[in-house]
């Protein structure tokens, strides 16, 4: 089996996932067990500088053969998302044929769900067991980084410039970036491998905030309630059913932003909800809070109190704000895509990376495709050949600098 496909492989076995509650970071002590063994590996490559910080932060130069005028890093995350990572069991399935694949006997990933599977006919796939996620978000990035410094130390007559690396704990939480030591990192720019398909050179990223609904009811015996109860559960219904039904995940697409209801928990008396709120439009996402906290302000105006109250948390920028004014690194990465005959397309992001928050951090950061599909679910699975070409794209970034 190819090293990278059993690097990647290896490093999916690994339960790192996060944990949003924790108040700890990083969230899960867990996650420690893939940054040490990544330590391990990369001082067995010689790269003796490699270390593990107390929150578990990966660092490590990699000393060059020729100078260069640039500085450049390449970064991933290594937590998982809030979905079953626990005896992740990856499968390789090759020469994929163009029909359904069976993951166990409730599950299968078919054409039909998914029409992306038809561009992969011939290609080799690896898929999960159907009962957790893959991993590829992002452990994909971590194997083609490690494996471009295994390609390196096994090739020493191949020239290439001192590169920085980072692996980073609780980008899944949106936490990634939150003790990430850009000053000693020291680079000029960097590149997060933290996409999907290969093609995708993202500069572009949502506006992103977490809205903390609490309504505070009141309640009695339903057979004396007439003028007095106040359900907090019918209210928070209420609440959500002001917001615009057309601008929810499973509407949207391209540039337009969404209202996403994440949970929903409550009785007569207590309700919460957590929304992520996001658009690519500063302006639009500041409008949406506003709409959300009209709807709030009325409920509470028709009861006369208070039993409404929302927590707004920013989470990143649109990255494009800071990366417009740096074209040449994603022009880098087109580039080098098309030397390697992917046609690159610059798309916007429907999602965040670590890159968005260290672009606002001094660090522009573009997102690159690593070849992983159906992120964060028992869907989820990695075209092997797309993989292949993010390790070499690395390779051709470090020979343009």
């Amino acid at each position: 089996m190819n090293r990278l496909i059993e690097r990647f492989i290896a490093y999916c076995k690994i339960d790192t996932q996060s944990d949003e509650k924790s108040l700890t970071s990083p969230s899960t002590m867990k996650q420690f067990d893939l940054a040490r063994l990544l330590v391990d590996q990369l001082h067995d490559l010689g790269i003796d500088n490699a270390y593990v910080d107390d929150h578990c932060y990966v660092y490590a130069t990699i000393e060059g053969t020729r100078p260069s005028s640039k500085m450049v890093g390449f970064i991933a995350h290594m937590d998982t998302a809030d979905f079953n990572g626990h005896g992740v069991s990856p499968r390789l399935i090759t020469n994929y044929d163009g029909g359904s694949i069976i993951l166990n006997d409730e599950y299968s990933l078919t054409p039909e769900e998914f029409p992306n599977l038809a561009d992969h006919i011939g290609k080799d796939l690896i898929v999960t067991d159907g009962t957790t996620l893959l991993g590829a978000d992002d452990k994909a990035g971590i194997a083609a980084i490690m494996e471009t410094i295994a390609y390196y130390h096994d090739h020493p007559e191949i020239a290439h410039p001192t590169f920085k690396i980072a692996f980073t704990p609780d980008e899944e939480v949106g936490r990634g970036t939150a003790y990430f030591d850009v000053e000693k990192f020291g680079c000029d720019f960097a590149y997060t491998l933290d996409g999907g398909e290969i093609w995708e050179v993202c500069d572009e990223t949502f506006n992103a905030a977490s809205v903390e609904v609490t309504v505070h009811g009141f309640s009695i015996h339903p057979g004396s309630a007439k003028d007095k109860m106040i359900n907090a559960s019918n209210i928070a219904i209420d609440f959500v059913n002001m917001l615009d039904p057309v601008k929810r995940p499973e509407h949207t697409s391209g540039y337009e932003g969404f209202y996403h209801l994440l949970s929903f928990n409550g009785d007569v008396e207590k309700a919460s909800l957590s929304f992520i709120i996001r658009d690519h439009d500063e302006d639009k996402l500041e409008k949406m809070i506003q709409m959300m906290q009209k709807g709030a302000d009325y409920i509470n105006l028709l009861h006369d109190k208070k039993i409404i109250e929302l927590k707004v948390d920013y989470q990143y920028k649109n990255m494009r704000k800071i990366l417009k004014d740096h074209p040449y690194i994603t022009k880098l990465a087109m580039d080098c895509l098309q030397e390697l005959g992917v046609e690159a397309k610059k798309i916007p992001t429907r999602g965040g990376t670590d890159g968005a928050n260290l672009t606002f951090m001094g660090l522009p950061c573009p997102n690159l495709g690593t070849g992983g599909y159906n992120y964060h679910g028992r869907y989820e699975y990695l075209v092997v050949q797309e993989l292949m070409i993010a390790q070499q794209l690395i390779v051709k970034i470090l020979e343009k600098i």
